[in-house]
């Protein structure tokens, strides 16, 4: 699932370490997430979302991975 993690994190200038300590995970869990190969739990992206200060949905792109996943169907 695609999600803004990466580019949220960056611009606020944190490592990977600083926001895996914020949200209580390992840096491996936030590397994992921003290459797309690990979905956060709905509990892990509400507290990454308001490390950040944004929803949940913005965090997650949830209207593009919808969007991307309605595709997919579509195709079937």
């Amino acid at each position: 699932m695609k999600t803004k993690v990466r580019q949220l994190r960056t611009a606020a200038n944190m490592t990977q370490q600083q926001l895996a300590d914020l949200v209580h995970v390992s840096n491996r869990t936030i590397i994992s997430i921003e290459k797309e190969q690990y979905n956060p739990s709905l509990m892990l992206a509400y507290r990454i979302a308001q490390v950040f200060q944004v929803s949940v949905e913005e965090l997650c792109c949830l209207q593009e991975n919808k969007e991307m996943e309605d595709k997919k169907y579509e195709d079937v």
